[in-house]
């Protein structure tokens, strides 16, 4: 047994019920709750009166007796993977796992503590290494290991920075980031800002990658009808004129390489690239 499993890394627990960071309402950025959300809060209070008198209020046999609170955070995190995080409710997710939505408030009681569990499980999802005693390649490691998991969970981004942690993975994911950069031996303050620098690249370049995914869908249904030849004589006229206006010598130079800036292939490439940038800038610093 390892010391991730040992520490019970994504499992609920004791640690858990002495969580010291009180949960509070997001707000959505200020925006009126909906019909349906004021409904479900409605709900989560009844459950909750019955749940302080111990008693379970009537409802549907059968599924919803089966259902964990494990199964309710999966089917949420599949739900917002393929949909977004507007999405999440606790009738749709009721509606995916084939139970009544009432059931599910015994497990969660609030969506805002359903965001949070999926929060927490899908920070268990990164790997942070063990200190190498080689901070460079160890903040590499960490950095395709955040990028995978936002390229897998993209919502997740709305809710980065936006309270501190969720819970005990996310703490404990947290102070192993600042244990790697401790190995540069910066003060605590200088870390938490390369740590920061170091997640807000990160964060940018999964937003261009989805960006770039989204453009390239968009073209290829554009271009779909046109023949290629036509394609091939626009993209010559393009370059015609940003040769010919001589006002744009840097452009033209790029045009010229005959380079796809926004190139599927080398997503990974350039991600090394920039990522290279920014380790650098670390290590200037330490000098």
């Amino acid at each position: 047994m390892d010391e991730r499993e040992r520490e019970g890394l994504g499992e609920p627990g004791r640690e858990e019920d002495q969580w010291p960071i009180p949960a509070y309402p997001r707000g959505y950025f200020g925006r009126p709750a909906t019909r349906a959300e004021r409904r479900e809060q409605r709900i989560a209070d009844h459950i909750g009166r019955h749940k302080e008198q111990g008693r379970r209020p009537p409802g549907p046999p059968g599924r919803q007796s089966r259902l964990s609170r494990e199964e309710i955070v999966r089917a949420a995190i599949a739900v917002a993977d393929a949909e977004g995080p507007e999405a999440i409710s606790m009738r749709r997710i009721a509606r995916e796992l084939r139970a009544g939505a009432m059931s599910l408030y015994w497990h969660v009681e609030s969506k805002e503590e359903l965001i949070d569990a999926m929060l927490e499980a899908t920070e268990a999802e990164v790997v942070v290494p063990e200190p190498s005693g080689d901070w460079r390649a160890d903040l590499r490691a960490l950095a395709g290991s955040q990028r995978a998991g936002l390229l897998r969970h993209p919502w997740i981004m709305d809710f980065i920075g936006s309270r501190p942690p969720a819970g005990p993975n996310d703490a404990r994911q947290f102070e192993r980031m600042l244990t790697l950069i401790d190995q540069t031996g910066l003060g605590p303050v200088q870390a938490l800002r390369v740590l920061m620098t170091l997640t807000s690249y990160i964060m940018g370049a999964v937003v261009r990658e989805h960006q770039e995914e989204r453009s390239q869908r968009a073209e290829e249904l554009a271009q779909a009808e046109v023949p290629a030849g036509e394609l091939v004589d626009e993209m010559s006229r393009i370059a015609d004129w940003f040769r010919k206006t001589g006002r744009y010598p840097h452009i033209s130079a790029i045009i010229e390489t005959g380079m796809d800036p926004d190139d599927p292939k080398t997503r990974d490439e350039r991600f090394e690239f920039g990522l290279d940038i920014v380790l650098d800038g670390i290590a200037a610093r330490l000098t």
